[in-house]
């Protein structure tokens, strides 16, 4: 299993961006995905998750309208779009996914708001 994230940067308050992760090694249509996220000093926290069709999204509270995590089965790769973002929305954002009940992790892509 892999899983690589990319398509972070640095962005100014407001600006918007898509994450992408790019997943191979399991049959990706068949799993949930989410994006976490892990601001300094702060415990690592769910941002949204997706289910194995795309048919249904769940979302943090601090994110609701301002995220959208989407998926292409095609493609395998689940995206976040993230847009009005703020200083705090300053992360290394990951991707996971749960299969046979372990844990598979991207090793991140860093987002960093500022002005």
């Amino acid at each position: 299993v892999q899983l690589v994230e990319s398509g972070g940067g640095l962005v100014q308050p407001g600006g918007s961006l898509r994450l992408s992760c790019a997943a191979s090694g399991f049959t990706f249509s068949n799993y949930y995905m989410n994006w976490y996220r892990q601001a300094p000093g702060k415990e690592r926290e769910l941002v949204a998750s997706i289910t194995n069709t795309g048919g249904s999204t769940n979302y943090a509270d601090s994110m609701k309208g301002r995220f959208t995590i989407s998926r292409d089965n095609a493609k395998n790769t689940v995206y976040l779009q993230m847009n009005s973002l703020k200083p705090e929305d300053t992360a290394v954002y990951y991707c996971k996914t749960r299969r046979f009940g372990m844990d598979y992790w991207g090793k991140g892509t860093l987002v960093t708001v500022s002005s």
